[in-house]
């Protein structure tokens, strides 16, 4: 008996541990052959991955397989609370018929030294209709494994049952037209439909859809009648970084902007990105981009989804001073599920500049250079970026509920603002 006791305790506490250990969610290419991934609005490229609940709104999923033979796909959904943990519906309470559709649209590459299949999918379609609000891991696998999951990626389904006003400004609470910016925003709500915003509501803040610096708020500074206000928050402070960098490959036989060459040697195209300074010591100065967003582009392509090749990418940056000890890496919207590895700029001793090579199809990229000190997990721009008070940047405030008795966060609205506007 007392035997059975303890065989009994060991397997609670594995439950509860197994429990207790979070899922990893974030956006994750495990499959090398993955490249190009994007999600977005259907009609919107540049668009943050949100639709509305009830409506005729789509996403687009576009990713290229790089082999000489196609793949047959498919995907699924799981529904996730505000932290991006999976929430304790079951899959027929989220999604209408069954939780897996075949990605049926895809096409082999042509006339490109790079051989591969760009997939193409919108939903919700027939097959897979969203029946909740929040947000949702996406994953591909194959059809045959299901358990071979190629990649995975957010987006997020909203009720629009709130509004939220979103404000930004260099005058913080820290510094004065300087390095920093912060956020503050009102989420307004018709009466009754929120019984205690103080334990109900809470918000997640990003800025340019990074995750790293992504700020999730639970209590607001104040609530009044039918409003609930979030300002004078020490949290919603971001370094202001800098406009982000541009170059593009476009044409392999004429000049690119931000590019000084591209060669071919078998098997690949090669492009070499101009050497890049660091910008924090000068003075800011505008540039129109799209927030770390890419798009993809052969110039002299019918067709770029399929008629686009693929090119080793070489970046560049000469530093200016001996940086102190940490990781330098590439962010874009390009880098978004890739290994640290893939991203990290390595030292080069005899020229003393770091460099990277990433394999990018033909297009158009928002790029720049974060620094985290040895021991954080934040990416850093004060050190090469800079931190310029004037720089334009997306923020992002996204608003849940989660009323007593509900087993999942809704989502109920979400506001943009952009910095310097």
């Amino acid at each position: 008996m007392l035997i059975r006791f303890y065989s009994i305790a060991v397997c609670l506490v594995l439950a509860i541990s197994a429990f207790a250990q979070r899922m990893d969610t974030d956006i994750r290419i495990f499959n090398k052959n993955i490249h190009s991934l994007k999600i977005a609005p259907v009609d919107k490229p540049y668009g943050v991955p949100i639709i509305a609940l009830g409506s005729d709104e789509q996403l687009n999923v576009n990713f290229d397989l790089i082999d000489y033979d196609a793949h047959y796909l498919r995907y699924s959904i799981t529904h996730c609370n505000a932290d991006w943990q999976p929430s304790r519906l079951i899959d027929s309470e989220f999604v209408s018929g069954f939780n897996q559709a075949d990605i049926t649209d895809f096409a082999q590459s042509e006339g490109t030294f790079t051989h591969y299949f760009n997939y193409n999918f919108t939903f919700p379609n027939d097959d897979m209709q969203i029946l909740k609000s929040g947000n949702y891991l996406l994953k591909v696998s194959e059809q045959d494994d299901p358990d071979n999951v190629l990649f995975q990626t957010r987006f997020s389904v909203c009720e629009h049952t709130v509004n939220v006003a979103v404000g930004t400004t260099s005058r913080t609470d820290i510094d004065y037209n300087d390095a920093h910016q912060q956020v503050s925003f009102e989420v307004t709500y018709k009466p009754g439909t929120i019984q205690n915003p103080y334990q109900e509501l809470k918000a997640l803040v990003t800025q340019n859809s990074r995750t790293d610096n992504a700020v999730m708020v639970e209590n607001p500074l104040m609530v009044g009648g039918n409003k609930v206000t979030y300002d004078h928050n020490p949290t919603l402070i971001f370094n202001a970084g800098n406009e982000y960098r541009r170059m593009e490959t476009v044409n392999v036989n004429a000049l690119n902007m931000g590019v000084s060459r591209i060669e071919y040697f078998e098997p690949y195209y090669h492009a070499t990105v101009n050497p890049d300074q660091p910008r924090a010591a000068t003075q800011y100065l505008y540039d129109q981009t799209q927030f770390g967003r890419f798009t993809i582009r052969n110039a002299e392509a019918n067709d770029s989804h399929t008629q686009a090749d693929y090119i080793i990418t070489h970046f560049t940056l000469e530093p200016d001073d001996m940086l102190p000890k940490g990781k330098i890496y590439l962010q874009g919207e390009f880098t978004q599920g890739l290994s640290p590895s893939a991203t990290q700029l390595r030292y080069e001793p005899e020229s003393g500049t770091y460099t990277c090579d990433i394999m990018l199809k033909q297009g158009h990229y928002n790029y720049q250079y974060l620094f985290v000190p040895d021991g954080g997990k934040v990416g850093l721009t004060s050190y090469i970026e800079g931190d310029k008070y004037q720089t334009i940047n997306e923020y992002l405030v996204k608003i849940y509920s989660h009323p007593m008795g509900e087993r999942y966060d809704h989502f109920v609205g979400y506001g943009v603002a952009y910095s310097g506007k």
